[in-house]
């Protein structure tokens, strides 16, 4: 049978952190000791009460469809966690349970954008947002946050890359895959030109509850009233209750873009899973001494293993302020060991010292590559131990 696939789905960018993925798993299937450093979630389980109020809702007989937009209760949660953390008040329709962060966002931008309508994205970027972009048939527009900025995208760039097409702009603070975050003064003077042109602000806040030292993590909606009003946070319970599998994400804001949302998730999803929502629940509803015990982990293993990287020939890195991931330049690195790129780089890495990084490439910054740190300090060590070695060796 010759199927003719969509366009939109023949433009979509192959994933490179999936490739990497599967060419580990394939290693490990021949008997190699491969470490994987390309997790994107914690490597904690989820916490026994989320996972005993979920087992008690089916119970309980709560097996069967919710609203569209997500249990009340639920809802409710989520508010009172803005009110909490953020002083943000919002109400029950100006909120959207979708099944991930990563739905959420899809469903926004299927909400949100005709055909040409431009997004900009700073670079460094999660490496769904130019695709699900794409495939609301809007136009990725690439600004690049320098690394003498922390990666971040200053007034200036954004106001220069704005056209009569921008719809809205991304903001992910604390960030995949930098781990850098925004301060209140940067994000005051950005969100200023946002309001002048009228853009949608697009929050992706989900590694809010990973901050390290002395640093806050400050939502733009949270600095004045209007900015509120112009800005749609994304969030989920996947990284700060180590819940990825559970698939439960939100959005907040304007009611009228979050009552479009829940219309088209009626026609897709239907609901998020009964289930999760009651874990969910009891997510934000339970105690919350895990999330510090998970963030102080995170916390040592980046302190222990930060120096350790940067004392490998050629890997120059930002100290993260906050989420799981180190994003060294191996630039120099690739090249005094022999290698065109860092693409090329990486492979011989995983296939050399068994050790797989996904290659910056997929992030829009291809000087660079990115190691999870949610793992074992120990496989941590072992793995940067090995790359040093095979640095070193390649170097002579």
């Amino acid at each position: 049978m010759n199927v003719q696939l969509a366009q939109r789905v023949k433009a979509l960018t192959p994933s490179t952190t999936l490739a990497i993925t599967a060419k580990a798993k394939e290693l490990k299937e021949q008997g190699h000791d491969v470490i994987g450093l390309g997790a994107g979630e914690p490597d904690f389980n989820t916490p026994q009460h989320i996972i005993d109020a979920a087992f008690a809702s089916m119970n309980e007989g709560h097996t069967k469809y919710t609203p569209s937009a997500g249990l009340p209760t639920l809802k409710k949660e989520i508010i009172k966690k803005f009110k909490a953390d953020q002083g943000i008040d919002f109400d029950v329709s100006q909120i959207i349970v979708a099944s991930g962060a990563k739905h959420a966002l899809y469903t926004l931008f299927q909400a949100i954008l005709d055909e040409g309508d431009e997004v900009i994205i700073p670079i460094p970027y999660w490496v769904s947002y130019p695709e699900q972009v794409k495939l609301a048939d809007g136009v990725p527009v690439y600004v690049e946050g320098k690394e003498e900025n922390e990666y971040k995208i200053t007034p200036e760039q954004l106001a220069e890359a704005i056209t009569d097409r921008t719809k809205a702009v991304i903001f992910n603070s604390p960030s995949n895959p930098t781990g850098m975050l925004y301060t209140e003064d940067e994000l005051k003077e950005l969100g200023e030109i946002c309001l002048k042109h009228n853009i949608l602000i697009v929050s992706d806040e989900i590694y809010e509850k990973l901050i390290y030292g002395d640093h806050e993590h400050i939502s733009i909606a949270q600095i004045s009233p209007e900015l509120k009003e112009q800005t749609i946070i994304i969030n989920g319970v996947s990284k700060s209750h180590s819940m990825t599998g559970w698939r439960i994400g939100y959005a907040a804001g304007n009611k009228d873009i979050i009552k479009a949302m829940t219309n088209l998730a009626s026609h897709s999803t239907s609901n998020p899973t009964t289930t999760a929502q009651y874990g969910a629940i009891a997510a934000y509803a339970g105690p919350q001494d895990m999330l510090t015990e998970m963030r102080e982990a995170f916390e040592q293993r980046l302190n222990i293993i930060y120096d350790k990287l940067i004392a490998i020939p050629g890997f120059t890195c930002l100290k993260p302020q906050g989420a799981f991931y180190l994003f060294p330049n191996v630039k120099q690195a690739a090249e005094i060991t022999g290698y065109a790129n860092v693409d090329e780089f990486s492979q011989a890495l995983l296939a050399e010292a068994m050790v797989a990084v996904i290659p910056g490439s997929g992030f829009g910054a291809p000087n660079n590559i990115r190691l999870s740190y949610a793992t074992s300090l120990e496989l941590l060590e072992k793995a940067v131990d090995r790359i040093h070695r095979f640095v070193e060796k390649k170097m002579k």
